[in-house]
């Protein structure tokens, strides 16, 4: 039987629907829920994971759909960050052996570092590689401190008697944990009198009356097991008596002098701690009401505090006292901190003042140099030297303070080290540098000084590439950009009567070109319709592989035919160097690209006209009932009724579309039809515009509103042979609607 080709194509329509439909199923990866722990007694399903030291294994259930997934497939599930991010998913567990079962449990523990609210879960498959739909947000808490926690007054260990603090009105005092390691890394439940505050840290600032308690913050579920809640402090609140640091005597200090600082409240039988910067420097001691401030310690500027307390005085502390150096200078050395000494040289030390008035005494070994009294010293000798600088003007004179230490060694020999002084990657790089980076001089007792910034332009250098000299290559760095510089380089290093040579740098530069592959279709139909693969690159003589979605193909063709989705790689061996190509994905055909704006049957009024439209293709072609090309763009204006066929092209796939045209009924909706069986006007029939279109609905009520019939894509077959009229000439009413409004409305009157 021969067939036209309208059903040739028609036929080769259903295929490619058919082919499309079976592209779009895949695999389907629910999200993973909460299971059972059949290691536990009983049957409890967990709703947050509340894990530690000693508990710490729960389990999800699993299930996805076919088809099957490959054979090298490994299921593996995967955690997102405390806000349900999976920007970093951390890996709970894999599972190679479950790929032909369809719901199954995995096994997890928590990682140690988890603390949130808002934890998520997936499951991801390798093979194919498909990520599946995130869990709900479950509370997830690692808890590793899991005793109460004790609080005291700045943490320092103190609880007060009794558990009570009071401060004065106005004041504050801060209380914190003092029994927890790393305090800073957990968040915390900070209670004032059982109601609950917004403070989070690790101590808490307090001004008002109350009950303090605190826990630590695993969330709502797990806190409470955790059984942190720490000691009750009541916090109450007295008037001040004023305490304050009477003025001393002076308040910049030189090197060497004291001054007391006293509390002008004494004698009281109060306990007082001393700060400097807030800090505590004295231990809670009753009386102690006067502290020394010695200049010769150093770092004794600051400002400087007293804190009272006792029986019937609430807890206060006075203002700052500001103890400042006046004898405070900096003295800068000018040189580097080891210098190498070569024979018969001379080496300049020097240092600077930040302030003026001062004199300088150098120093070797610890010995006074005779007449040494200038910022500079040049020196023939080797030693360890300072300077000693002393104040001549101001409070503080005979102040002094020495320069850092200076050691001048002389080498026996010198180490070369040379290095990339920009990324480096074999066979990753099209340029690189290479650079002297280190110069260790080497004294008699093997001990080694850095020496790269005193000699690193005193030295004579000649690159070797292999052993051989590279031509002209003689500065401390070498820039390579060319593949036939690829091999092993050193530097010879040449001073005076040294003579080294550095370690050895690999070079393997890739070739500085762009190879590209290219198709004459990026879409693949079918087995029978080959896609071609091909570069402008010359391949003759060449060394290289075709990879499909990673895997060599082992083909030796410089054109690569192909009919499998994928993507395509070319790789080319250049001086030991592989050179990729771009990627070539080759997409399977999705039919579905194609759409028409209006549905598979058109009407419009006879002498009218209606125009389709297609998108999603490339080319086009419309043809008639009589195979005529009537269009070759995307539009079709339909004047005629009949069948039409679209073949459209994505590249060089063709997809075919029917469409039907007709024309819109004149007659009007028939509002009597006789019921007497003579085969005429027995049904009510209406026009193409309402009938045999499954947009439209048809409903039908008795005289009494009741609805006795209701169709979607009405068939013209109302009344059916068994409906009865048991009166003569009755009155039904219609209503013809589609989704949006009526379209029109009236009776019907059977007459029988």
């Amino acid at each position: 039987m021969k067939l036209s080709l309208i059903q040739n194509r028609s036929i080769l329509a259903v295929l490619f629907f058919l082919l499309g439909i079976s592209a779009l199923i895949s695999q389907t990866l629910n999200k993973p829920t909460p299971a059972d722990n059949p290691n536990q007694p009983g049957f409890s399903i967990w709703s947050a994971a509340c894990a530690s030291a000693s508990f710490n294994e729960y389990f999800v259930d699993f299930t996805w759909n076919t088809p099957l997934v490959n054979s090298n497939n490994v299921f593996i599930l995967e955690l997102s960050d405390a806000n349900g991010s999976f920007s970093s998913p951390v890996e709970l567990a894999t599972d190679n052996t479950k790929n032909t079962t369809f719901n199954f449990n995995f096994s997890f523990n928590l990682p140690t570092t988890t603390r949130g609210e808002g934890y998520r879960m997936r499951v991801r498959s390798t093979s194919p590689a498909i990520t599946g739909t995130p869990s709900d947000p479950f509370p997830m808490y690692f808890i590793d401190f899991s005793s109460p926690l004790l609080i005291s007054q700045d943490g320092n260990g103190n609880i007060p008697p009794g558990g009570t603090l009071e401060i004065c009105n106005g004041n504050t005092t801060t209380l914190a944990a003092h029994n927890i390691p790393n305090a800073n890394t957990y968040q915390y439940n900070w209670y004032r009198s059982g109601t609950l505050l917004t403070e989070k840290g690790p101590s808490l600032t307090v001004s008002q009356a109350g009950m303090y308690h605190v826990e630590l913050d695993y969330g709502s579920i797990c806190s409470g097991s955790a059984n942190t809640l720490s000691n009750d402090i009541t916090v109450t609140l007295g008037n001040s008596l004023g305490i304050g640091i009477n003025t001393p005597s002076k308040t910049a200090l030189c090197a060497g002098e004291t001054v007391n600082l006293v509390s002008t409240i004494t004698g009281q039988g109060l306990t007082y701690t001393w700060f400097k910067d807030g800090v505590a420097i004295t231990t809670p001691t009753i009386n102690n009401d006067t502290y020394a401030v010695d200049a010769s310690t150093p770092g004794f500027e600051g400002d400087y505090q007293v804190e009272i307390v006792g029986p019937g005085t609430c807890l206060e502390r006075s203002a700052p006292i500001i103890i400042t150096n006046a004898g405070d200078f900096v003295v800068t050395r000018n040189n580097e901190a080891a210098l190498v000494l070569l024979p018969g040289a001379t080496k300049s030390l020097s240092v600077t003042s930040s302030v003026s008035g001062v004199t300088y005494q150098w120093f070797r070994n610890g010995t006074q140099i005779p007449g040494a009294t200038a910022n500079t010293l040049n020196t023939n000798q080797v030693g360890a030297y300072y300077a000693q600088v002393t104040l001549t003007g101001g409070t503080c004179t005979t102040t002094f303070k020495n320069s850092q230490v200076t050691d001048i060694a002389a080498p026996s020999s010198f180490q070369i080290e040379i290095d990339y002084l920009t990324p480096y990657a074999s066979c990753s790089n099209t340029d690189i540098a290479l650079g002297v980076t280190t110069i260790n001089a080497v004294l008699g007792n093997g001990s080694i000084i850095d020496a790269t910034t005193d000699l690193l332009t005193s030295f004579n250098y000649q690159w070797r590439k292999d052993g051989i000299a590279v031509t002209g290559a003689t500065s401390q760095n070498l820039s390579l950009t060319e593949v036939n510089t690829n091999g092993n380089y050193t530097v010879e290093a040449i001073l005076d009567a040294f003579n080294t040579t550095s370690n050895a740098l690999s070079v393997q530069l890739l070739v500085n070109e762009i190879l590209t592959i290219s198709s004459n279709s990026t879409i693949t139909c079918n087995s029978s319709d080959p896609i071609t693969i091909s570069t402008t690159t010359n391949l003759a003589g060449e060394t290289f592989n075709w990879f499909y979605n990673g895997t060599n193909l082992n083909s030796t063709a410089t054109q690569l035919s192909i009919t499998a989705p994928g993507t395509y790689r070319l790789v080319i061996s250049k001086n030991g160097c592989p050179l990729n190509s771009n990627d070539l994905v080759i997409s399977e055909l999705d039919a579905s690209l194609i759409t028409l704006d209006s549905p598979p049957t058109v009407i419009f009024p006879e002498g009218g006209s209606r125009t389709v439209t297609a998108s999603g293709g490339t080319a086009y072609r419309w043809y008639n009932s009589n195979n005529e090309l009537v269009s070759s763009t995307s539009s079709i204006n339909l004047q005629e009724e009949g069948a039409y066929l679209l073949i459209a092209n994505i590249d060089a796939c063709e997809i075919t579309r029917q469409i039907t045209a007709s024309l819109l009924d004149t007659f009007k909706v028939p509002n009597v039809i006789t019921v007497n069986g003579d085969g005429v006007n027995d049904l009510w029939i209406l026009p193409n515009t309402y009938s045999r279109n499954p947009e439209i609905n048809i409903t039908i009520y008795n005289d009494k509103g009741v609805e006795v019939f209701n169709q979607f894509d009405y068939q013209n077959n109302w009344p059916q042979s068994s409906t009865a009229f048991p009166k003569q000439n009755m009155v039904f009413f219609y209503k013809i609607r589609n989704a949006r409004e009526v379209l029109k409305q009236g009776t019907i009157t059977v007459i029988r």
